[in-house]
C-alpha cells in the first residue's frame, strides 16, 4: 500500500536570481514500511498531470494562483497537491510507471487485497484516517497509563490472600 503526503512546501532562492525563486512540495511516501521523502515544484505536478490524464482517473487538478508568495495561497496550493495525488492513488489500482518515477517507487503497486476491500465498503465504512505507523505502540517506559490488567493479575498471584480458600468469607 502506498500512502502519500505533503506536510511541508517551502520557498526555494533560485542560484540565477531573486527573481526566479520558486517554492518545493516535500512529499513524503510511504510503501510497505518504507518512508523517504521527494522534492517537487508545481510545475512537475502539472506536467505529471498532463502526462497521465488520459491513461488513468485523475482528480481535478489545482489551478496556479498568482501571488505565489502568500502563506495562505500557498497552503491552499499545498493542500491540493496533497488531495490531487491522493486522488491519484486513490481511484486507480494499477498506477502508470509515471506516477511510480514521480514519487521515485521502483516497483511498488497498490495493494489489491487492500484497494479491492476498500472499493468494496460503502463510503460511509471506509477509513477517514490513515495513519503510517500503529498509534498504539509506543517505545517501553512512555506508556501515559499504568497496566491495569497486568497489575490485577500479579497482585492476584503474589499478595497474601486476606482469607484461606477453604473458609467463607465474613
Amino acid at each position: 500500500m502506498i500512502a502519500v503526503s505533503i506536510p511541508a512546501a517551502e520557498a526555494q532562492a533560485a542560484a540565477r536570481g531573486p527573481d526566479r525563486a520558486h517554492t518545493v512540495f516535500q512529499v513524503e511516501v510511504l510503501c510497505n514500511g518504507r518512508r523517504h521523502t521527494v522534492a517537487k515544484r508545481y510545475s512537475e505536478f502539472q506536467a505529471l498531470h498532463k502526462r497521465i490524464k488520459k491513461t488513468c482517473k485523475v482528480p481535478d487538478f489545482p489551478p496556479r494562483h498568482v501571488p505565489n508568495w502568500m502563506p495562505k495561497v500557498l497552503e491552499q496550493r499545498r493542500q491540493g497537491l496533497e488531495l490531487y495525488i491522493q486522488g491519484v492513488l486513490y481511484h486507480n489500482e494499477e498506477l502508470p510507471q509515471d506516477v511510480l518515477d514521480f514519487l521515485k517507487l521502483r516497483c511498488c503497486q497498490q495493494d489489491p487485497k487492500a484497494s479491492s476491500s476498500l472499493a468494496s465498503c460503502p463510503p460511509s465504512q471506509r477509513p477517514v484516517v490513515g495513519f503510517c505507523s500503529d498509534p498504539y505502540a509506543q517505545p517501553p517506559g512512555t506508556q501515559p497509563l499504568p497496566n491495569t490488567i497486568l497489575s490485577g493479575v500479579l497482585q492476584g498471584l503474589y499478595l497474601p490472600s486476606r482469607g484461606t480458600p477453604g473458609q467463607a468469607a465474613p
